[in-house]
C-alpha cells in the first residue's frame, strides 16, 4: 500500500507540472526503487535470500563437473554442527571438498593481511574459521563411517567479491570465485579411484541427510555455516 501511495503522490506532483506521461513515468520509477529497497534493505530475511541464491548458483556452476568422476551433494545436515547446514560436498578423483557459498556486495575486494580476511575495508569475522571446522566435522564422520581417514578440503565459493584470479587461501581455506570452483577442483591430482568416490559418496548419503525445506527454510530455522 505504501508503495502505491508514493507512486501516485509522485505521480500527482509530476504531472502536474508536466504532462501525464512523465507522471506516469514518474510513478513507475518510484514504484521500482521501492521494490528493489525493500528486496535489498538489510535483515535477515535479505540474508537468507541473497545466501540461497547464492547456493543456487554455486549448485548450477557444480552441474558443470564430470558427473563420470564426481559427485555433488548440495544443502545437507551437519549432525555435529546442528545448526547449521552443509551447502555443498564434492566427492571426486581429486578428493573430497566442503563449499560454502557466500555472497558479497558487487565489485568489493576480497583480501588478507596475514592476520584478517577483508572485504573491501571490513573485516570478515570468524568465516574461515567456521568453514574449516565444518570440514572436519565432515572428515571425522566419513571416517567413522567408512573406518578410514579422509581428507576433506574447505572451500569459499565466492559471489559478487572480486578474488584473485588464483584464487586467495587465509586460514586453510581456498576462496574463489564460485565460476572457478569446478576448474580448481578438476585441476588437482587424481587421488581417489571410481570405487572410492562411489564408495565415499555411499558414505556420505548415510551421515549427511538433506536438510528440511519448505516452511522450515520459510520460517528461517536454520542457520548457515557462514
Amino acid at each position: 500500500m505504501m508503495r502505491l501511495v508514493l507512486a501516485g503522490s509522485n505521480a500527482v506532483v509530476v504531472g502536474g507540472l508536466s504532462n501525464w506521461w512523465a507522471g506516469l513515468a514518474a510513478a513507475l520509477a518510484t514504484l521500482a526503487v521501492h521494490v528493489l529497497y525493500l528486496r535489498n534493505r538489510p535483515g535477515p530475511v535479505t540474508s537468507w535470500r541473497h545466501g540461497a541464491m547464492a547456493e543456487r548458483r554455486t549448485g548450477r556452476v557444480l552441474a558443470s563437473l564430470d558427473p563420470g568422476g564426481f559427485r555433488v551433494l548440495h544443502d545437507r545436515a551437519l549432525p555435529g554442527l546442528p545448526a547449521a547446514n552443509l551447502d555443498h560436498l564434492v566427492i571426486g578423483l581429486t578428493g573430497v571438498y566442503v563449499i560454502v557459498s557466500r555472497r558479497w556486495t558487487l565489485g568489493v575486494r576480497l583480501w588478507s593481511d596475514h592476520r584478517r580476511l577483508w572485504a573491501g575495508g571490513r573485516p570478515v569475522a570468524n568465516l574461515q574459521v567456521a568453514v574449516v571446522r565444518a570440514a572436519h566435522t565432515v572428515a571425522e564422520l566419513l571416517a567413522a563411517e567408512l573406518d578410514d581417514e579422509v581428507a576433506v578440503a574447505p572451500v569459499v565459493a565466492v559471489h559478487g567479491a572480486r578474488v584473485p584470479r588464483g584464487g586467495l587461501r587465509f586460514g586453510g581455506v581456498m576462496f574463489h570465485r564460485s565460476r572457478r570452483v569446478p576448474r580448481f577442483i578438476g585441476a588437482h591430482p587424481v587421488v581417489l579411484t571410481s570405487a572410492e568416490v562411489a564408495m565415499i559418496t555411499v558414505a556420505a548419503e548415510r551421515a549427511f541427510p538433506p536438510m528440511l525445506t519448505g516452511q522450515e527454510h520459510a520460517l528461517g530455522h536454520r542457520r548457515r555455516i557462514a
